[in-house]
């Protein structure tokens, strides 16, 4: 059989497990893997008006060159905020820094926020970089339950105990979305009680229910709020891409200042590659991504929709993630087997990282790849699973 069984393998995919430490090393073992599922970045193949994009790079390296930064800058921040509907978003000096990636920006915030409280509710489950990076800041965190989250307002105690409460919508790996009405419950507490609110949105272009106009419920709330925006989810770029850290006018905390003493700026190249493949998606190419996801979303829960034991617990989510229960088999057991075999996935102990066992029987999968290696790594998956 395929699947794992001995103990002493067992101990040792938990021996790995221990040693590894968080989601990312994970992923990193898996970057040279042609059956590699495991991180959410943008791995599927360049779309025809993609490519035009990027057989232009001569040309817009030149541009970028003979422009001002600053100009090219505002280019690419309305073509990305604009495509996800985020027309009100900030255009003040200050109001929206840009970063080289999404984590980047969020060492930056969790610096800031450690020189103005200790403590910070945080979603749960969510990636876990978010909770190491919080941590490694010297933060206290109070894990904020998802169910808790969009039931309705939050318990006055945490609010009382905490300076942030931060949110990943739509969430890694539930792929759950604050609604339009929940964001503004949630920030109207936060003013209430004077707690930062932050949202890290680094998977909205995945799900419309998320193009809601977030930057206009925020302003009209009166809440001090951080937003960090990604672009690095969306198109496979080969990394280059940009993470914004945006905030309210009054925030109260030294983003400023943390971004200066880590980065000058990110590349104008970089800018102008996120404005045209914006502006691509505008003209179809976002509806074209949505379409992709789901189809690959649809062969994995095809393909598997038989096998005994095995469920599929986020039924609504758009995002380029897809979890599995995998029932009463161990997910690192799986997972072991699995890279037995040259296929890489994720365990989600650790996307549960107030209380890891809620996680063992998952696995989180990346679907922004080419469908024939999803439908391989799939096939796999299904013999591991079943014994075949």
């Amino acid at each position: 059989m395929l699947l794992l069984k001995t103990s002493q393998k067992i101990r040792a995919a938990q021996g790995t497990d221990a040693a590894l430490g968080n989601l990312t090393q994970f992923e990193y073992l898996a970057l040279s893997s042609p059956l590699n599922l495991s991180d959410g970045h943008a791995r599927q193949s360049l779309t025809p008006g993609q490519a035009e994009v990027v057989e232009a790079l001569p040309l817009l390296w030149a541009t970028a060159a003979a422009n001002p930064i600053e100009e090219t800058e505002a280019a690419a921040k309305r073509a990305y905020f604009r495509l996800l509907g985020q027309h009100s978003f900030p255009t003040a000096r200050g109001r929206v820094l840009s970063c080289y990636s999404s984590s980047v920006a969020m060492e930056i915030l969790a610096r800031s926020l450690a020189t103005r409280t200790d403590a910070v509710a945080l979603l749960h489950p969510t990636f876990d970089n978010i909770p190491d990076l919080l941590l490694g800041a010297g933060l206290r965190l109070l894990p904020l339950a998802e169910e808790a989250l969009h039931d309705g307002d939050l318990d006055q105690e945490l609010l009382r105990a905490v300076g942030c409460v931060f949110v990943t919508t739509p969430n890694n790996p539930t792929g759950r979305v604050l609604s339009q009405e929940r964001l503004r419950a949630l920030a109207e507490q936060c003013a209430e009680h004077d707690v930062v609110l932050a949202l890290d949105t680094s998977f909205r272009g995945f799900d419309p229910a998320a193009h809601y106009d977030h930057y206009a419920v925020l302003e009209d709330s009166g809440c001090r709020w951080v937003v960090i925006e990604d672009t690095g989810k969306l198109w496979p770029t080969q990394e280059l891409k940009i993470g914004w850290l945006v905030s309210s006018a009054d925030v109260g905390l030294p983003l400023g200042r943390v971004y200066s003493d880590i980065l000058l700026g990110v590349s104008p190249l970089v800018m102008m590659l996120v404005q045209r493949f914006s502006e691509d998606a505008a003209r179809g190419g976002l509806d074209a991504l949505h379409r992709f996801v789901a189809g690959n979303r649809a062969l994995v829960r095809g393909d598997l929709a038989d096998v005994a034991d095995v469920g599929f617990p986020d039924a609504e989510s758009r995002v380029s993630v897809e979890r599995i229960d995998v029932g009463r088999r161990p997910g690192l057991e799986v997972w072991s087997a699995l890279r037995d075999h040259n296929v890489h996935v994720l365990p989600c102990q650790k996307f549960h990282w107030a209380a890891p066992s809620e996680g063992d029987h998952l696995l989180r999968i990346a679907l922004s790849r080419k469908s024939a290696a999803v439908a391989s790594a799939v096939s796999t998956l299904r013999q591991v699973l079943t014994g075949g």
